[in-house]
């Protein structure tokens, strides 16, 4: 049996994983806003998986500006 390409949010995961270090250096606070910020890549893996881009990094990013652009639209319709 030939091997199985692996799934976005496979590499997704493996990616965030890569950055672990990272996060256990940073402050408290900070370490938590890290994991916010894996939180809103997560929540648009469906539509990163279909970016098809061969770095996974490129679709993290896009993801977090939509999501902190997303927040921020909605802040500016309540105001």
């Amino acid at each position: 049996m030939g091997k199985t390409c692996p799934t976005y949010r496979m590499l997704l995961e493996d990616e965030i994983h890569t950055w672990a270090t990272f996060r256990r250096a940073l402050r408290k606070e900070d370490q938590e806003a890290f994991d916010r910020v894996m939180d809103m890549i997560r929540s648009h893996a469906s539509a990163s998986s279909n970016a098809a881009r061969l770095n996974p990094f490129e679709s993290m990013v896009m993801a977090v500006l939509v999501d902190i652009t997303r927040e921020r639209m909605d802040r500016e319709k309540c105001q």
